[in-house]
């Protein structure tokens, strides 16, 4: 139920489930590389203390909710991948049961 798309051009890939974004990376990016993921709040806090160098608010992106997180920094690729997983129960929970049940 994943998705792939380029809505911004083709510079942004966008992953979605079931239409809704979870997953945001720059393909345009050499150096610096990130991706936003979507985040609990609380959590979101959380990290931006926790790792000030790799994850900020989101960049274009509603800062309550978002997070910028950069590669090759302060997380390790279990925890990239935990903040993604993270980001997809999220959106996954937003959606109607009806939806959540055939996923």
């Amino acid at each position: 139920m994943v998705s792939e798309e380029l809505p911004f051009g083709p510079d942004t890939l966008v992953f979605k489930i079931a239409g809704k974004v979870f997953l945001l990376i720059g393909l345009d990016q050499v150096e610096n590389m990130s991706f936003n993921v979507k985040c609990d709040p609380e959590y979101a806090i959380e990290l931006r203390e926790k790792y000030q160098h790799t994850v900020l608010p989101g960049y274009h992106m509603n800062k309550k909710h978002w997070n910028t997180v950069f590669l090759g920094r302060e997380l390790n690729t279990t925890q990239l991948k935990e903040l993604i997983d993270h980001s997809f129960d999220l959106v996954k929970l937003s959606l109607p049961k009806n939806i959540r049940d055939t996923i």
